[in-house]
């Protein structure tokens, strides 16, 4: 077993990004926090699926090029190899939970 806190564990751009509560050996997922007019950069998987839950805010997700309008209480299941990234183009921050399976770390291509 082992348990975090949030409040103890950074955002990978300091006040906001993405913030792992846990990675591995099956799973990885956290919270990601994007300011106004921020965004989680584009990119896709070859093999891992990754979920989001919209916690706080209005993003919008952007799926293979195509803007999708969130909402708070919304989740979202995207498949490998389908880019994606969340855009904050709003006047207040937005948090989500992310859980991306199975835990592969390299699996990441930047777009």
């Amino acid at each position: 077993m082992e348990t975090v806190h949030e409040n103890d564990l950074e955002y990978r751009n300091g006040d906001w990004g993405v913030k792992y509560l846990f990675r591995g050996p099956k799973i990885e997922w956290g919270v990601i926090l994007i300011k106004p007019g921020e965004k989680l950069g584009a990119h896709y998987h070859d093999e891992v699926e990754e979920h989001f839950l919209i916690l706080e805010g209005n993003p919008t997700m952007i799926i293979d090029g195509e803007d999708h309008a969130c909402t708070p209480g919304q989740a979202w299941q995207i498949e490998a190899p389908h880019k994606h990234s969340l855009v904050n183009r709003t006047e207040d921050p937005v948090k989500v939970v992310f859980i991306k399976a199975p835990y592969l770390p390299k699996d990441k291509t930047d777009c």
